[in-house]
């Protein structure tokens, strides 16, 4: 059983923001798979799907991008689900806006829902995606990263977006390492 969890913030207010990447990947993903059976639990909006024999569950955690891995916590254990099995998906400040970086493991690089993710799977080793958004520096980081998408951005974003279903496919069908090599630049 695996779990893809996407982050960002619930709300329509949040929605098209820099820190929503990870639910905008997860609903392109959903969408390719005509997956629409949400349903509310322990904090967070779920789907499942079986693909190739394995269960999935896509995960967008409700309690604020700075709380879900209160949220994730608590699907590992409801699911019996190990560290190896998730895969989380993020925007990223520090990467350039259109560019993304498959990691095993690595820091949080400020980003407090990785933090609160890693104080709660009590490591820091976790497969995850990273979408650059850029930085602004002239702009408060909190009002930037809650900021909406402009038109270019959307269309950079957009194209990451779209890969999404490509590369969850390749997710179940590859090594972590292998699927590093075919994607990260």
């Amino acid at each position: 059983m695996k779990l893809i969890v996407g982050l960002g913030n619930p709300g329509k207010e949040y929605e098209n923001t820099r820190h929503n990447i990870g639910f905008m990947m997860i609903d392109k993903i959903l969408q390719s798979l005509n997956i629409n059976n949400g349903r509310e639990k322990m904090g967070g909006i779920y789907y499942e799907a079986n693909i190739n024999g394995e269960k999935i569950i896509f995960l967008k955690p409700l309690e604020y991008i700075n709380l879900s891995g209160n949220v994730i916590n608590r699907y590992m254990k409801f699911y019996k689900i190990s560290v190896d099995d998730i895969f989380v998906i993020h925007d990223d400040l520090d990467l350039e806006l259109g560019v993304f970086k498959l990691r095993e493991k690595g820091s949080s690089g400020g980003h407090n829902g990785l933090k609160n993710i890693e104080a709660n799977l009590k490591t820091k080793n976790y497969h995850r995606m990273k979408i650059g958004i850029s930085n602004n520096k002239s702009i408060d980081t909190k009002d930037y990263v809650l900021g909406h998408l402009g038109n270019n951005e959307k269309t950079k974003l957009n194209d990451i977006i779209d890969l999404g279903p490509k590369i969850l496919h390749d997710y179940l069908n590859l090594s972590f390492s292998n699927l590093m090599n075919k994607y990260n630049r």
